[in-house]
């Protein structure tokens, strides 16, 4: 579809958030008088100081049959916009484009603060991956997109059988972290693209960091985990008061705006090598872990060009294994084979069984870098391979998870934050970090202030089979200096005309490639940037033989899926689940929508 279906309801552009935002429940346009510079928002919302609003009322989104109980907001822009999952760190990712930064500086401004305020899905304790897409040079050239592969690697004392005595050790102490990569990722795309000086971006996370608001998502967390009234190290900060914080109430993060402070003037080097890295690596080996400073030093960022692909005309552009890109190309190749004119049981169906070959497809990869041939890896975002496997899509029924073909069992990742952003002049970034689990490994160095990952538990371990007789992966064993499979998928599409047309990606583990690939089919049915992302979800990724669905989802459909032999099982779409955040270009205008399952709020200008 060439065009971006609005809905005949004019949507309000969505201005800067505000100090005190309202329930979700409550929500309303607003907007802010101007405040010139990065620092003195932060500086405000850090104290929580008032700030003078303009406010009016408008009437909702029309709702539509399967989205869920709060509509996101719509943000129209024209300069540009950034979908982030925290709605102060999207308007400091906004304040940087209108103090002339470009989208690259926007991210890292952006990924700095969400390290700070969701701590416990990202931070420079963990990894991730970007696409940057830069504008054509002059008329008539083409875009240039490249990816950043930051991903966490094992450390040099890995081997395949580390955790077959105690599992456990994969998930939680110094045992389960990976060597982070997240601050080298972020300086070599600034070294390499960014305008504005590093300490500008770095800047306002300081200031964040020394005290803010305790929102929604991060009161609801705190007090899913004991250990944060019990261990010091975390009890300092989540419960300083012998109880948990509350929402409203400030938290203060004075360590880790130290360790920013350092970061600001002295670069990735700072985390890296000296009292930093000591500290981080001291507390690794207190806890179990086998990390030592050359792994620290060793760690290297992988910079490439985008793995491409096409959809409907238009290309497309994701990460490179280990993520899941190659997955969501495939499935890409797989519908656009369909002439989907409308959201039926038939349709959607198909979509359910496309997921399911995408699941066994992503049995095959891995770190390319730790196999002998990439040619299984290379071939599944190709169409003749889609041609392979079209035939065995049935309309009639499903199939048990053996008639997919997975070659074997793949562990089940966790967590992350996504943030996309496009700037004035068409140069656009989808950024996905993580720190795996919630709260990583359950690691706070109470010196740095930095929460480590537990990246580790994405590798499989030799044993037992599943039951279903399916092996873990030994394309994903851990190795020394190898990059754990991902299942983000940080991805750029671009108009027929070669123009900049979106920026998407997601957070929530396993979850993340579906919910992308169901978001892009939504715009393709003419939805809206927020009603594309809020749309009900469905999810199988064949082992539990169990189909997903929001309880959102339209039921006449899910019926539909019931007589085919889907196993549907239906949750509350308010549970933790993925979380997508996408920027959309149409026609010169930006539309961006951050979910509302994470209560996320875009911003744009």
């Amino acid at each position: 579809m060439d065009s971006l279906h609005l809905g005949t309801k004019e949507k309000q552009e969505l201005p800067l958030p505000v100090a005190n935002p309202p329930k979700p429940a409550q929500r309303r346009w607003r907007t802010l008088a101007l405040v010139p510079p990065v620092v003195l928002l932060a500086c405000l919302w850090a104290a929580g100081c008032p700030v003078s609003f303009n406010s009016w009322r408008t009437e909702r989104p029309e709702p539509i049959p399967g989205t869920p109980r709060n509509p996101a907001y719509l943000v129209k822009a024209y300069n540009g916009a950034v979908a982030s999952e925290n709605r102060i760190c999207s308007d400091v990712g906004v304040r940087i484009l209108k103090e002339g930064g470009n989208a690259v500086d926007s991210v890292i401004a952006t990924t700095f603060c969400i390290g700070v305020v969701n701590m416990f899905s990202s931070g420079i304790g963990g990894g991730g991956f970007m696409t940057v897409r830069l504008p054509p040079a002059a008329p008539g050239a083409a875009s240039e997109v490249y990816t950043i592969d930051f991903r966490e690697t094992a450390p040099a004392l890995a081997n395949e059988t580390m955790y077959r005595d105690d599992p456990m050790a994969s998930r939680y102490g110094g045992l389960a972290v990976g060597i982070p990569g997240e601050l080298r990722g972020l300086e070599e795309a600034h070294r390499r693209w960014a305008t504005l000086p590093w300490e500008t971006l770095v800047q306002p996370s300081i200031e964040i960091a020394k005290g803010w608001k305790v929102d929604t998502e991060l009161a609801k967390r705190i007090t899913w985990y004991p250990f944060m009234l019990h261990n010091p190290d975390w009890s300092d900060i989540f419960a300083p008061e012998g109880r948990y914080l509350k929402e409203g109430e400030i938290i203060r993060r004075t360590n880790l705006s130290t360790t920013l402070t350092a970061i600001a003037k002295g670069g990735s080097d700072a985390f890296y090598k000296g009292p930093i890295a000591d500290s981080l690596l001291e507390k690794i080996r207190r806890t179990g872990g086998i990390m030592s400073q050359s792994d620290f030093l060793d760690y290297k960022v992988k910079v490439r060009p985008a793995l491409k692909g096409t959809f409907r005309g238009r290309n497309v552009y994701t990460s490179h294994a280990p993520t899941s890109g190659p997955v969501l190309l495939h499935m890409l190749n797989l519908i656009e084979r369909y002439d989907l004119e409308e959201r039926t049981g038939l349709n959607v169906h198909r979509i359910v069984e496309i997921m399911k070959f995408g699941f066994a497809a992503r049995t095959k990869i891995c770190d390319p870098a730790y196999t002998n041939s990439s040619k299984r890896i290379d071939e599944i975002s190709t169409k003749d391979f889609a041609g392979i496997i079209f035939p065995n899509i049935t309309d009639d029924r499903t199939h048990p998870p053996e008639y997919y073909n997975p070659e074997f069992d793949v562990k089940v990742d966790h967590g992350t934050s996504h943030t996309s952003v496009v700037d004035k002049s068409g140069m656009a970034v989808a950024l996905t970090s993580t720190v795996n689990f919630i709260f990583g490994s359950q690691i706070l160095d109470p010196v740095t202030g930095v929460i480590l990952n537990n990246e580790m538990d994405d590798f499989s371990t030799p044993g037992v089979p599943n039951g279903f007789g399916l092996y873990p992966s030994p394309y994903n064993y851990p190795q020394p200096g190898k990059r754990p499979l991902s299942s983000t998928v940080p991805t750029i599409l671009e108009h027929e005309d070669g123009s900049f047309y979106l920026a998407v990606g997601g957070s929530g583990g396993s979850q993340i490639f579906p919910a992308v690939f169901q978001t892009l089919i939504n715009l393709d049915w003419g939805l809206d940037a927020s009603q594309a992302v809020e749309y009900g979800r469905l999810h199988d990724q064949l082992y539990p033989l169990a189909t997903i669905a929001d309880d959102v989802y339209p039921a006449q459909i899910l019926e539909d899926l019931r007589e085919r032999g889907h196993n549907v099982t239906v949750l509350d779409v308010n549970r933790v689940a993925a979380v997508v955040q996408l920027v959309v270009q149409q026609n010169g205008t930006i539309y961006a929508a951050s979910d509302s399952r994470k209560n996320g709020v875009a911003t744009g200008y």
